[in-house]
């Protein structure tokens, strides 16, 4: 299995951005499709953004296309989440995922990093 640890979190205002890293180790990070999820108070997890193995392709929740960006470097094991115009609703714990499949299957994520809190603040 791999293992990811992700950082970048903070609070910011509304408007603002934020990068969201993950770091992956223990498996060839280029096999694995990698998504970003989020989990806010009360609610259920919910899928964010995912990334093919080569980074060629990609696919977003409608609440976040045009707003977050995802991409990977391969030779970095790295995965990021470029999240302009903030909004409150965006407030959550952000999670990176590992998965096999695409197109992505959100549930087909098996490996997922321990969170990192965003809050946007109004």
């Amino acid at each position: 299995q791999v293992q990811l640890v992700e950082s970048g979190g903070g609070l910011v205002q509304a408007g603002g951005s934020l990068r969201l890293s993950c770091a992956a180790s223990g498996r060839t990070f280029r096999n694995y499709v990698m998504g970003w999820f989020r989990q806010a108070p009360g609610k259920e997890r919910e899928f964010v953004a995912a990334i093919s193995w080569s980074g060629l392709s990609t696919y977003y929740a409608d609440s976040v296309k045009g707003r977050f960006t995802i991409s990977r470097d391969n030779a970095k094991n790295t995965v990021y989440l470029q999240m302009n115009s903030l909004k409150p609703e965006d407030t959550a714990v952000y999670y990176c995922a590992a998965g096999s499949r695409w197109p992505v299957n959100p549930a087909d994520f098996g490996s997922w990093g321990q969170g990192t809190q965003v809050t946007v603040s109004s």
